[in-house]
């Protein structure tokens, strides 16, 4: 494997890999098996693999976690090396941002994509994702990249970067992978560090799931706003005794095409959910 961080290096690869299909595999780093499963998926995909590990600056609030976020590069590139990654790209802020983050050329998603949700609560955070993986693509040059559907806010703002701009290559969503227990697979699950919080980490995807039941078991579709509240208030109110504060960021409705809120629960439509269990930020999302 192949381990460079600069775009000379990286060219005089790519020179040897003349009419070979290209996957990228885009992370931060701390990979865990929903990583290894956007790996294996782009190994299917493509003749050569490439992942990127790179913790953008530019997608951190001020408040956020950016000088915590975990970078266990030797794990990280044995994990690539035991997957038969063909080059791991591991640029420094540097080479990424050498005139610095405030006169770099940013991405401007659409408000109607970002003002919502995530976009809500970390103002800019989408202009950083979409900026960096913009540069991704232009230096790294896939025909195809594989993203997690976990990050479904974060999907939607590049597939229609990549539609908007007429970037040559084809986007892939892998589905999310979750733990034996339901957790989805997260780099940040590593903060979850006593029991009482890995168990209250839990909440997300059993609001999920419990939503998805009792539309199953309904008759007609559910009023999205009342079963929604109702249903995430029994499964958060016995947290508040157990010493784990489990804060609801935001659980919405949407249609799945448009992200457009969805006023009834029904097959079509997924369910968004952010919430903090004590200091830690955890996202999940559910199709209906």
């Amino acid at each position: 494997m192949h381990v460079v961080s600069t775009s000379a290096d990286y060219n005089a690869l790519y020179r040897q890999w003349a009419g070979q299909r290209v996957a990228l595999v885009p992370t931060m780093g701390a990979l865990h098996e929903g990583h290894m499963a956007l790996i294996r998926r782009a190994r299917e995909l493509a003749d050569i693999v490439v992942v990127s590990i790179f913790v953008n600056p530019l997608q951190f609030g001020p408040q956020e976690d950016l000088m915590s976020y975990p970078r266990p590069i030797e794990q990280d590139r044995a994990i690539c090396e035991q997957l038969g990654v063909d080059a791991l790209f591991t640029p420094s802020v540097e080479v990424f941002y050498p005139e610095g983050l405030e006169q770099v050329t940013t991405v401007v998603p659409p408000a109607a994509l970002t003002e919502r949700f995530c976009g809500a609560f970390r103002p800019g955070h989408f202009t950083g994702v979409a900026t960096v993986v913009l540069k991704l693509l232009n230096l790294l040059k896939p025909q195809v990249a594989v993203f997690g559907e976990k990050d479904a806010q974060q999907l939607m703002v590049i597939q229609k970067m990549v539609r908007d701009l007429h970037l040559p290559v084809e986007i892939i969503p892998q589905a999310t992978v979750r733990e034996a227990s339901g957790l989805a697979m997260s780099s940040r699950n590593r903060y979850l560090r006593t029991e009482a919080e890995q168990q209250a980490a839990l909440s997300l995807s059993r609001i999920l799931n419990q939503v998805r039941a009792a539309v199953q078991n309904a008759a007609e579709p559910l009023p999205a706003q009342t079963t929604l509240q109702r249903i995430s208030e029994d499964i958060l109110a016995p947290w508040a005794d157990q010493g784990v504060s489990v804060r609801l960021q935001y659980l919405e409705a949407v249609h799945k095409q448009s992200f457009a809120p969805a006023d009834t629960l029904k097959p079509g439509v997924k369910l968004l959910i952010a919430a903090y269990v004590n200091q830690v930020r955890l996202i999940d999302n559910m199709d209906l």
